[in-house]
């Protein structure tokens, strides 16, 4: 395996979503389905060796956007929803000079892993087979379309529920969606495909019957985990599929020596990175791709929106939200703050009610405050960027920070304090002569 071509069939409109929004657009830790898929494929290799075409349809124009943040994703348009099929015919002109294997994926499938996909195209290509289906093996296969294996354990056919005769019914294997194609020898199927059935549309599941009639060698690569096939078609399995990426997530940093202290109320992103013997404590949400380091303390209450950095042995305490924040070794952030956009060293402390002031809503700028290692900042504090504090800096509490600050120097901006003697008394006599 040198190279990966796939494509991802993501026009579908997802009318159990109950959305405007393109189902594919759906999110799971911010990343939308088709996003998951497409990284998934993109790390067997690395994306500078695959070459993805995505099918869009419905919602094209906002589906689309989304891709352009994709450098190796091409998007060929499906003006009518005729079938899946038909959707895989649309990318013929982007393959027609290519040979080899291409994938074929959902985009609505975010479970599916890029071990487990590595592991299928393998499979396809040690053993020389025209076609590949992925298959899974359920105690309840009632609604999928179920795989009928020959006599030397081919693929013969794939029936769907609702044609399957008595006896196919019992079977448990059934069809997951995915397929690896030997394109040299398959492509041609897609110029013949039939739609000679009730919906009047061409499916991808006849490419069985059109390899087996032209003596083609077909097979099913069956996968351990089922829930990776899970597609989403409405917002139970939305939620379902959050709640078992979500999961995964947490047993494999609690396996590599993290500690999850309530499992029922933390939420970990699959593309966080955390060092052993750190502490997530209860109401923790740690969104995007983040990398936090060892033997640290985040929560209760803290909320990592992704792009974070956190060295080891640091703090990041209650009601803490931090984004596109780096920040170093031994730093506390305890209580009630935000950072965003900043770089913090080493060795700091954020008094309580620290804010970063980042964004100008006027501009629609984003602007970065650096703090060097050592500076300690004062609770009810706003550091306004742009900003640099240098080393060992004191900011005294509740200061506005708008200038730089030279090392070892205290920062104040505060109006000064004033002392009304007796006023308190003289209120109270006011008040009893009012009554009067």
């Amino acid at each position: 395996m040198s190279e990966i071509k796939s494509i991802i069939l993501a026009a579908g409109k997802g009318t159990r979503m109950k959305s405007q929004k393109p189902k594919v657009l759906h999110e799971i830790f911010s990343k939308p389905l088709v996003g998951w898929v497409i990284d998934a494929i993109n790390n067997i290799l690395g994306k500078d060796k695959v070459e993805n075409v995505v099918v869009v349809g419905c919602g094209s124009d906002e589906v689309e956007k989304y891709l352009k943040n994709f450098d190796n994703v091409s998007c060929v348009l499906q003006k009518e929803q005729l079938g899946t099929g038909h959707a895989v015919s649309m990318a013929l002109d982007y393959l027609k000079n290519y040979t080899g294997t291409v994938l074929v994926t959902c985009g609505d499938t975010p479970l599916l892993k890029s071990s487990t996909l590595a592991k299928m195209i393998e499979y396809h290509e040690q053993g020389n087979f025209d076609v590949t289906v992925m298959s899974a093996i359920l105690d309840n296969p009632f609604g999928y379309g179920r795989i009928v294996r020959g006599a030397s354990g081919n693929v013969d056919k794939i029936v769907e529920q609702k044609d399957c005769s008595d006896a196919q019914k019992q079977i448990k294997e059934i069809n997951a969606g995915v397929y690896c194609f030997n394109w040299a020898s398959v492509k041609n199927c897609f110029k013949e495909l039939k739609n000679d059935n009730a919906q009047g549309e061409y499916y991808l599941t006849d490419v069985i019957f059109w390899a087996n009639s032209k003596n083609k060698r077909t097979s099913a690569f069956t996968i351990d985990d089922e829930n990776e096939i899970l597609g989403i078609n409405s917002r139970v399995q939305l939620a379902q599929a959050t709640q078992i990426m979500k999961n995964e997530k947490l047993n494999e940093l609690m396996e590599s020596g993290v500690t999850i202290v309530d499992v029922n109320s933390t939420s970990i992103s699959p593309e966080t990175q955390i060092g052993s013997d750190s502490v997530i404590y209860p109401n923790t949400f740690i969104n995007g791709k983040n990398k936090i380091g060892s033997n640290c303390k985040i929560g209760p209450f803290s909320h990592f929106r992704g792009n974070v950095e956190v060295g080891d042995y640091s703090k990041v305490g209650n009601f803490v939200e931090l984004k596109n924040a780096k920040v170093g070794s031994h730093t506390n952030i305890s209580h009630l703050s935000y950072v965003g956009d900043a770089e913090l060293g080493s060795n700091i402390n954020i008094g309580a009610g620290t804010i970063f002031a980042n964004y100008n809503s006027i501009t629609k700028e984003k602007k970065k405050s650096y703090l060097k290692d050592g500076v300690s900042i004062g609770s009810n504090s706003v550091i306004v960027a742009p900003v640099e504090l240098g080393e060992n800096v004191f900011v005294g509490a509740g200061s506005v920070i708008t200038k730089d600050v030279e090392k070892d120097s205290l920062a104040l901006s505060r109006s000064p304090q004033k002392e009304y003697t007796g006023w308190v008394e003289k209120q109270k006599k006011l008040l009893n002569k009012g009554d009067k």
